[in-house]
């Protein structure tokens, strides 16, 4: 037997290197599973993340409703009325509420019943009025996630520009509103 063959055959049965390899493999293997176990938690907090953006896009988050409400809003998509004038009227009603329930004030309005046969069905109104600039969205989101189904068409917004209502509120806006809905008709 050479003396390499000796000195390999010595190394192969030593205690101390079987110790020493068993004790390596071992840290490998704890490694590897740590590491498996750290992505397997990281993959878990990113589907957890994932599935409560999905309830809040679909409107399901239950932290966005108060409790007793329902999560989808109640009523008609389509604005209510025997005629064109009473349904423009719901219309205006229900933009003049929106704003009202906000803290804020219409100071006129203008309804637009249509003519041309594209836009037939659909009842458009303007209107001017004064709001907080922080209730803004409120009132956007009410109008736009309510029932009936309304459409902000036009949204012109401008600092108040008045002397004695620029000094107490200079958060005020006024805000100039397009906003239309559709109407099926008498039934």
């Amino acid at each position: 037997m050479s003396a390499a063959s000796r000195s390999l055959l010595v190394v192969s049965t030593s205690p101390l290197v079987a110790t020493a390899s068993y004790l390596g493999l071992f840290v490998l293997l704890l490694f590897i599973v740590i590491v498996s176990l750290s992505e397997l938690v990281g993959r878990q907090s990113d589907v957890a993340a994932s599935t409560a953006m999905l309830a809040q896009l679909e409107g399901r988050s239950r932290a966005n409703t108060a409790p007793g409400q329902p999560a989808m809003p109640i009523g008609s998509a389509f604005l209510e009325g025997a005629t064109v004038t009473v349904a423009g009227a719901t219309l205006l009603q229900r933009v003049s509420g929106a704003v009202a329930k906000s803290g804020g004030s219409v100071l006129s309005t203008q309804l637009d019943v249509p003519s041309v046969p594209a836009k037939a069905g659909f009842i458009s109104m303007v209107a001017s009025c004064e709001i907080e600039q922080a209730q803004l969205q409120r009132v956007l989101y009410d109008l736009e996630a309510g029932m009936p189904f309304l459409f902000i068409d036009q949204l012109v917004v401008q600092p108040v520009s008045d002397g004695p209502t620029k000094e107490t509120d200079p958060g005020k806006l006024r805000v100039l509103l397009g906003v239309s809905g559709q109407w099926q008709g008498a039934k």
